[in-house]
């Protein structure tokens, strides 16, 4: 496949690297070579086959609306920009276009959501729950997008058990520290004992593997799809 990827930074330059592995051409435009989204006409976009972005949230707007009115296919792995999800969504089905986003393209944090959606019965025991996320200071966003899809699978499997009790979202305290690449946390206490459930990335290499993968599973695709929906099919 020809790939763009939007972004220069720690992650984008391991998604390029494994896209290379993986026999991909793919070139990298940082933000200083795509003013006012310069690099993604219709023109330049010609011979892209999809494209990937790894910027921040203050510019990944404009670049969606750019790449999908262009009719390319997007991976999306800035987080951020999800309160704006609905209207990014009926874009893309009006341009009959191929979307992927994820609050994280690892496989092991996919996993953990999992986990997460089945401790959350243990709010229906006694227990209190808190969700603590870490991420290096030069993350621009907090919380993070993963920290706020545990909270969002959590809240769902309660409504979805239809309990009669009522609990609130469970509260995230973000923490900037170093260089540390990503850690989530949920701890679940009673008088009893403490529940901690955890998920420590040591590199940034499942991001990158699952963004590449899934800019491979979107080849050919139509629609609009959330990464934790799909990644079993990778």
């Amino acid at each position: 496949m020809n790939l763009l990827l939007l972004g220069r930074g720690k992650t984008g330059s391991l998604v390029a690297e494994v896209a290379r592995q993986r026999g991909h051409q793919i070139q990298a435009v940082g933000s200083k070579e795509n003013p006012a989204c310069a690099a993604l006409t219709p023109q330049a976009l010609q011979v892209i086959d999809a494209v990937l972005d790894f910027t921040t949230p203050h510019t990944v707007l404009a670049h969606i609306e750019a790449c999908v009115r262009a009719g390319k296919n997007m991976v999306v792995g800035t987080t951020g920009w999800h309160s704006e999800i609905e209207r990014v969504k009926n874009l893309v089905i009006e341009q009959n276009s191929g979307f992927v986003f994820g609050a994280n393209f690892s496989i092991g944090v996919n996993l953990f959501l999992d986990v997460a959606r089945a401790s959350a019965p243990a709010l229906q025991y006694s227990y209190t729950g808190q969700i603590f996320e870490r991420h290096h200071v030069h993350k621009k966003d907090a919380p993070s997008g993963t920290a706020m899809a545990i909270q969002r699978v959590i809240s769902q499997a309660l409504a979805d058990k239809s309990t009669k009790e009522k609990h609130p979202d469970l509260e995230i305290t973000s923490f900037r520290e170093g260089e540390v690449v990503g850690m989530h946390e949920i701890v679940y206490e009673s008088e009893a004992d403490r529940i901690y459930l955890c998920h420590d990335a040591k590199s940034r290499q499942g991001f990158a593997e699952g963004a590449i993968r899934a800019a491979e599973w979107l080849k050919g695709k139509k629609g609009f799809y959330d990464f934790k929906d799909i990644w079993r099919e990778l």
